[in-house]
């Protein structure tokens, strides 16, 4: 029996342009393209979650919510469906415990356990939990009222390989215990086909192709092209020196009593490419930040021979948004001539100069920030999931732009990625760290196809199952 129907959807000016999904009751439905296509402007249509016009129909339940009393509609959120977003931190209140959202939610404490997460989280604060630990009271939330509909939007996107395969464990698990039908956005091809028995493809606001085997036979131009950049190939071997340009010996850094890192040993040759993985609070970050200096090791030593420069992962949260993007670039140490030249060999154009950061996408911002980091020359780039937030096309070409820059500018780079799949593509040597110690580390294409770690062995067999 269809649960949700929606015919002729048109949201704001083309932005959505004549959608037309059914989802029957306990059903799971993919929608998937690149930023910009629609799915999330689909899905907040359906929730009543933005005052952008909107025209056709949204039927739920046989009941029409296109035109819908906002008053009416909140009756529906909540108790018959519920969505789960891409960032907890921003979805929860910062000031208020778990437990107390919860509650508000619908929900009792003991929800938290449906989740996988002790009865004493719902006494502490988000900031106190991890990224997956709040993805899960999201989900608590969302599940709280057994609702007949639950939208996904990205929601294991910022997650490392094995915290979101438990996560989409949790979420398969829970809608299967309940019989609710899962609308689920995501740009992870592997994600998708995984999660959902019926994929949808969006482009420029459109459906361009859907049907169950959408991802395994493509027939549409634009999803061969998203499936075949989802197939990232082993790099090749890169020249190195063997002189270490960055060298940490027995390096411990702690936080309010907790060890960060501990006894880490890492040695980058120069113009070498070295991929750092590992699960959320494993120390990837901490090494970056000693490496460049934000932080100082409590003991150890660390040596950098040359100069710095870091892409983050938001570039939305990393550039100015007061100043041109012009002006950002700039602050390098670059010249005009020198900014339009930058601008356009990370495929923008000289007079993008002139324009905020605004003003560009999520793919265009991250170009941005890689001429920012390029512009003065550094010796040694490093790279805090620069390309997790992207959708699939996009990423590909980030990193073929981050290929190419490394080579012409004779880059060193440390890149951490929670994808494996996008270190094995950049990067001949990973490092695998694993509660703040470097447990496996060695030639990319050696780890991949043998590790030796039992939890190299995990992060692997995370990447297969989410593939499945």
């Amino acid at each position: 029996m269809t649960l949700l129907a929606i015919e002729g959807l048109r949201v704001g000016d083309g932005l959505v342009d004549d959608v037309s999904l059914h989802l029957d009751r306990g059903q799971r439905l993919g929608l998937i393209g690149e930023s910009g296509s629609g799915k999330s402007l689909t899905a907040l249509s359906v929730m009543g979650l933005h005052d952008l016009p909107v025209a056709g129909s949204i039927r739920f339940d046989s009941q029409e919510l296109v035109g819908l009393a906002d008053k009416r509609h909140r009756r529906l959120r909540g108790e018959r469906m519920a969505m789960v977003f891409q960032e907890p931190m921003s979805a929860l209140d910062p000031l208020m415990t778990v437990g107390r959202q919860l509650r508000l939610a619908g929900g009792s404490p003991e929800m938290l356990e449906k989740v996988l997460l002790p009865a004493s989280a719902a006494r502490r604060y988000p900031f106190e939990l991890s990224g997956g630990q709040r993805q899960r009271v999201l989900i608590a939330m969302a599940m709280a009222r057994t609702p007949d509909l639950l939208i996904c939007d990205e929601p294991t996107t910022a997650l490392d390989a094995t915290t979101q395969a438990e996560v989409l464990d949790l979420i398969d698990a829970l809608a299967a215990e309940h019989g609710t039908a899962v609308l689920f956005i995501t740009h992870d091809l592997r994600v998708a086909q995984r999660m959902c028995s019926q994929i949808a493809v969006l482009r420029d606001g459109a459906i361009v192709e859907a049907g169950e085997h959408v991802l395994d036979n493509p027939q549409h131009p634009y999803t061969q092209q998203l499936v075949g950049a989802s197939r990232l190939p082993a790099g090749d071997a890169v020249p190195t020196r063997q002189d270490p340009v960055i060298a940490l010996e027995s390096v411990t850094k702690s936080f309010s009593g907790a060890a960060a890192v501990e006894g880490v040993d890492l040695a980058v040759p120069r113009g070498g490419r070295v991929g750092v993985v590992g699960g959320s609070g494993s120390g990837k970050t901490t090494v970056l930040k000693l490496i460049a200096g934000l932080e100082r090791p409590d003991s150890g030593s660390v040596r950098v021979d040359g100069r710095v420069q870091m892409v983050f992962q938001d570039p939305q949260g990393s550039l100015n948004p007061r100043l041109t993007v012009g002006r950002s670039i700039a602050e390098g140490g670059a010249g005009p001539e020198e900014v339009a030249r930058v601008l356009e060999q990370v495929g923008l154009k000289a007079s993008d100069a002139s324009r905020y950061p605004h003003e560009f996408s999520g793919g265009q911002r991250q170009r941005i920030s890689i001429a920012r980091a390029v512009v003065g020359r550094p010796d040694i780039v490093l790279a805090d999931e620069a390309v997790s937030a992207l959708d699939v096309s996009v990423r590909r070409q980030v990193l073929d732009l981050f290929d190419s820059l490394i080579d012409a500018y004779d880059l060193t780079v440390v890149f951490i990625s929670h994808d494996l799949s996008v270190i094995r593509y950049l990067c001949p040597t990973v490092v695998v760290m694993c509660d703040g110690r470097v447990v496996e580390a060695g030639p990319t294409a050696e780890v991949w196809e043998n590790p030796q770690h039992d939890y190299t062995r995990e992060l692997l067999a995370a990447v297969e199952t989410s593939s499945t």
